[in-house]
């Protein structure tokens, strides 16, 4: 599959090489190539921007088995699995058998401490990426670009690629805001030295990544109108109406009028559902581009890592499932599988009504989480094309399937919840917007719903969304994931679940940080 943007990704990656230890946000990346190399052309701009958008795909510049995060293995230290497992394994979504791997059973169970090593590879992973976009914006000022002898097109061409990198930076910081709550913090405005970054409050740090937001959003290409795999205006008002969506989380406000105004600007854009619900997760998803308003792209031949989709799909499927079917004849790891809470949202989980649901199996209950066979496994991400045909895979198990990191169904039922909680809109608006997720989902009118609570529309985006890293943020939103209200098989460490204290709402700042930087105070509980 061609994706014209990928170039841009393997060429920066080549360029760049493996880089310095990077969950310092003070440090400026290593580069084999000096910038005043690199930063010549628009072309060289170009490549180093990729590297933003590409430290999402890949853990290195130096294939499979490099790392851009030391003491991280390789294939865990992707930006993908790792936010994926902290989204929906630690949830009521997914479960995984590896539970002698570090850190896996305490994600399983929400036991984590400030020790686990899924929850450090998630915090470097998300400064690294900050500060690789940091390196970008300081080599491309106004100043930088006059002293290169850039100007006019070409210097109005790179002050727009500033706006995508600053809005990549801007996602880093809400994912961890969202994760971590009160991480380090720092721009390019910062020097480069010695000094320790300060700690940001998540209040703090909700203002500043609006700011951004808003200060950028003008300035992006208008949707549908970049590259695919890049970010557009439509990107920037997914963000902001997510941001706003759980804005009494992360400071306390409400803000569900902002998050219906952003969600209602993008659904007016020019993105339009896919009319197969299934063809958005096979190995030609980027074709169309209708729904998908930003992906992470992989491709089995050019960037290859077992992070991302190659891991999303080898480790939801295992023994006694058709691996040539999934398109990864040699691959199927074992690992992760849906607990019985998700299956039981399908009121028919055969996928005979709601086309939504995808599951292998016929036993959903799980009473050893290291079985991979006892609960359903997931098959809605495959490593084929809408002819069946498998993707080229240099191996078996390499996936070429790109992840959708936002899409336009959220937006309608951002709306949808958000009127419901009193921020404006009309009901009948609300229900028709739900009903225009359910139509694709069901193939017509049958599923259709005359009336929605705030309880069915939890369980609409599991069902919607599932596999797709949205739960662990969803269900705290609720008021579902820690307590006792709600609780699900191994929540807490027991069979049938238990309840877990509210600390449990946010990450613990991985301890070998605190220690080593005086400015940082651990998250309570931990």
């Amino acid at each position: 599959m061609k994706r014209k943007f990928l170039k841009y990704i393997l060429a920066a990656a080549i360029a760049f090489g493996a880089s310095a230890c990077h969950d310092r946000l003070d440090l400026e990346p290593v580069n084999d190539i000096t910038a005043g190399v690199v930063y010549q052309s628009v072309e060289g701009y170009k490549q180093s921007l990729a590297k933003v958008y590409g430290s999402m795909a890949m853990t290195g510049g130096g294939g499979t088995g490099s790392s851009d995060i030391q003491g991280i293995d390789a294939g865990a230290s992707d930006f993908l699995r790792l936010y994926w497992n902290l989204q929906e394994v630690a949830s009521d979504i997914a479960i995984c058998a590896w539970v002698q791997d570090p850190g896996v059973s305490e994600i399983n169970s929400l036991t984590w401490s400030s020790n686990n090593v899924m929850l450090m590879g998630m915090y470097a992973r998300s400064l690294y990426q900050i500060t690789v976009a940091n390196d970008f914006l300081r080599e491309s000022t106004d100043d930088k670009l006059a002293s290169r002898g850039i100007g006019g097109a070409d210097a109005e061409t790179i002050r727009q690629f500033r706006t995508e990198a600053r809005f990549l930076r801007a996602f880093q910081y809400w994912v961890l805001m969202d994760l971590f709550g009160n991480p380090p913090f720092v721009t390019e405005d910062n020097t480069i030295g010695k000094v320790p970054p300060a700690q940001i409050t998540r209040a703090e740090l909700f203002n500043y990544v609006e700011s951004e937001l808003l200060a950028i959003q003008d300035a992006m290409i208008a949707p549908r109108q970049n590259e695919y795999g890049r970010a557009d205006q439509a990107a920037a008002w997914m963000l902001l109406s997510r941001l706003y969506l759980n804005a009494e989380v992360y400071t306390g406000t409400a803000r569900y009028n902002d998050a219906l105004a952003y969600a209602s600007r993008v659904i007016n854009s020019a993105y339009t559902l896919k009319t197969n619900y299934a063809h958005l997760f096979l190995a030609d998803n980027n074709l169309g581009q209708d729904e998908v308003i930003l992906s992470i792209n992989y491709d089995a031949i050019r960037t290859q890592n077992f992070g991302g989709t190659t891991f999303l799909v080898n480790s939801s499927s295992g023994s006694g499932m058709n691996m040539a079917s999934l398109g990864i004849p040699n691959g199927g790891w074992g690992g992760n599988r849906s607990r019985r809470t998700l299956s039981a949202k399908f009121p028919d989980p055969s996928g005979q009504t709601d086309r939504r649901a995808m599951f292998f199996g016929d036993n959903p209950n799980i009473a050893d989480p290291s079985i991979f066979q006892q609960g359903l496994a997931v098959t809605k991400f495959k490593n084929i094309d809408r002819a069946g045909n498998a993707a080229p895979s240099n191996d078996g198990t390499q996936v070429s399937v790109d992840f959708p990191l936002m899409r336009l169904a959220d937006a309608y039922l951002i709306y949808a919840e958000a009127v419901l909680r009193g921020g404006g809109g009309t009901m009948g608006e609300a229900v028709n917007y739900v009903n225009t997720v359910r139509r694709r989902a069901f193939g017509n009118t049958t599923g259709d719903v005359n009336s929605i609570n705030l309880d069915f529309i939890l369980d609409e985006r599991a069902r919607e969304f599932y596999w797709e890293g949205y739960r662990r943020t969803d269900l705290i939103r609720f008021g579902r994931y820690t307590g006792s209200n709600y609780v699900w098989p191994f929540k807490g460490g027991t069979v049938s679940g238990t309840s877990v204290p509210d600390f449990r709402t946010i990450y613990p700042l991985p301890a070998s940080d605190v220690i080593a930087n005086p400015n940082l105070t651990q998250n309570p509980g931990y």
